[in-house]
């Protein structure tokens, strides 16, 4: 379970971080960034964690100003010295709002609220809200519906309409409004967002080719002959994400 701390005063950042520790030994901070700039960098350089630890009321803007910018799906435990941001809080994947100082008994709630809305051994998260991640997708071939198990699926492709790529290469329409809507529904674990018209599945992955530039082609084995484009901002999130 990984969680990225957003704080700017460096000593209650590091007092957060060992507090979390105490608490629950299985969360692993794996930064602790002191201000809009250095989380935007962060965000452009690496996968989404679990959990987010938010102050609001930051040295260069508030933090919801992130969730304007990149499309952040998971939870929030918002931290802050003030309280007229709590509405605004729930509405930006808040889960929990503690006011500093942090009372120890109050962010272990907020991290047991976490565990047992997000964490259960037996479901994953989704923005969906439902708490699991989708297993079949229903597509339609010739008047029939056929099933199609999610982890047979070797990307999900935007082109006029949204279509599901089987790993067998098989290419079925499927009747979702767009990519963000599919995204939500799927274990992030498996699926990375290449660029705007394409999903992959990581055991899909034929070969990676990178390029001068920073940029990365990806191929599928269920498509040889299709180049996927990774841009230069993706990428270091993308290698992170293959390489586990």
């Amino acid at each position: 379970m990984t969680a990225v701390i957003i704080e700017d005063e460096s000593l209650l950042g590091r007092e957060l971080k060992y507090k979390i520790g105490k608490i629950d030994a299985g969360i692993e901070i794996l930064d602790i960034l002191p201000s809009l700039k250095t989380a935007r960098k962060w965000l452009m350089q690496h996968a989404e964690p679990d959990l987010f630890f938010m102050d609001i009321q930051l040295g260069d803007g508030v933090s919801f100003e992130l969730f304007r910018e990149f499309n952040l799906n998971a939870p929030v435990i918002f931290t802050t010295a003030y309280d007229e941001f709590a509405i605004q809080a729930f509405k930006a994947n808040g889960i929990d709002y503690l006011q500093k100082p942090i009372d120890d008994e109050e962010l272990a709630q907020a991290i047991s609220k976490f565990r047992r809305q997000y964490a259960s051994p037996n479901s994953s998260k989704n923005e969906a809200g439902t708490g699991i991640y989708k297993e079949k997708f229903i597509v339609s071939f010739r008047n029939s519906w056929i099933p199609v198990n999610t982890s047979q699926v070797a990307c999900f492709l935007r082109d006029s309409l949204n279509y599901l790529i089987t790993r067998e290469a098989e290419k079925y329409p499927i009747d979702y409004g767009s990519l963000d809507e599919i995204e939500a529904l799927l274990d992030p674990r498996l699926f990375f967002r290449a660029n705007r018209q394409y999903i992959i599945n990581i055991n899909a992955i034929q070969r990676v080719t990178p390029h001068e530039n920073q940029k990365l082609t990806v191929t599928l084995s269920a498509m040889p002959k299709t180049d996927i484009d990774i841009s230069k901002e993706k990428s270091p999130a993308f290698r992170k994400w293959l390489d586990r």
